[in-house]
């Protein structure tokens, strides 16, 4: 294990954990995370979605899956859902920091992440906050006649009186989406959730309440909150992630999104470290009865899909993944 870096700071991880499938992928990110971090000093948090009008669905998670998350040691801690709510379930990401402390640095993950190697071995400048590169060019979909990159992205900068032209990648040509400041909010993390949080509400819900001329032509679900994310980020003094956090979707964690895909890449650390930490009975008999869980990895179904694509280069466009594994039937989530 390599040591913590000297001037490591005690921070919390949170995510989200709620009825149906995010209550066992919990199970997965706490089991991992667990493993993988035996000496973590900070508080590990599930934020649960606490019932209310905004949510039609069950939002509490079972007293099965409570009990497995009470022994890895995760702290089960309810938000009030005032604003996104089941309309736009990725709103949790943005509600939920308001359950977490100001004076302490936060790490959010969203909850289909699993845990390799320590926390201790990525460099976190929480002054500098930043997010996830594992992106593509998603937001905004340029309309034949519309505004272009270029336009879109500057009048959101204008609308919180943001500097546009520091947050450019100037080694990208323009109108190349890769040139504008742009996230996947799988991680990211600060200094202060409070503030961080706070900031990214009023900005979400600015951005959908009252969209700048430009986003028009432009859908808002499901890219609001990674809309909302670079300019957050960047209001904060933060910006695109440094060489210290390649662990993050690298060596330390990953985000897998959906157990198929995960097997279908090849993922070999992230398979063993899911599958190992899933092993004890206690875990396993909770978890089995979650379809994926329960075919992929108790019933070696993940095995098949490895023989699927094994000594090929998965094709280039997602769609055709799924498409194969929906054919064998192996496309569970």
């Amino acid at each position: 294990m390599a040591p913590a870096h000297p001037q490591a700071e005690i921070f919390d991880v949170i995510c989200v954990a709620q009825a149906g499938r995010l209550a066992y992928e919990a199970v997965i990110f706490a089991a991992t995370f667990r493993a993988a971090n035996p000496g973590f000093e900070g508080r590990l948090v599930m934020a649960e979605p606490e019932p209310g009008p905004l949510w039609q669905d069950e939002t509490r998670l079972p007293d099965a899956i409570r009990g497995v998350l009470d022994r890895l040691g995760a702290e089960i801690v309810p938000f009030e859902s005032r604003h996104f709510g089941q309309s736009y379930p990725y709103g949790n990401k943005i509600e939920a920091l308001s359950i977490l402390p100001g004076d302490r640095p936060f790490v959010f993950f969203d909850t289909d992440t699993a845990f390799m190697a320590p926390l201790s071995d990525v460099v976190f400048e929480f002054d500098r906050p930043a997010a996830s590169m594992r992106r593509k060019g998603t937001w905004p979909q340029i309309e034949l006649y519309g505004p272009g990159y270029g336009q879109i992205w500057k009048s959101l900068y204008d609308k919180f009186g943001l500097d546009f032209e520091s947050s450019l990648d100037r080694t990208k040509p323009d109108e190349h989406w890769e040139r504008y400041l742009y996230f996947n909010a799988g991680w990211f993390f600060h200094r202060d959730a409070r503030v961080f949080g706070q900031r990214f509400l009023d900005y979400a819900l600015a951005i959908r309440d009252d969209a700048p001329d430009a986003l028009v032509c432009q859908s808002l679900d499901p890219w609001l909150d990674q809309v909302a994310l670079p300019l957050v980020i960047h209001s904060l003094g933060g910006g695109r992630p440094g060489r210290g956090l390649d662990g993050l979707d690298g060596s330390v964690s990953r985000h897998y999104r959906v157990l198929p895909l995960l097997y279908a890449n090849r993922d070999d650390r992230a398979i063993a470290a899911i599958e190992a930490a899933l092993a004890p009975n206690w875990i396993k008999k909770v978890v089995k009865e979650h379809e994926p869980i329960r075919k992929f990895i108790y019933q070696s179904k993940g095995a098949e899909v490895r023989a699927m694509f094994e000594g090929e280069a998965l094709p280039p466009q997602e769609q055709a993944v799924r498409n194969r594994l929906k054919k064998a039937k192996l496309w569970l989530r």
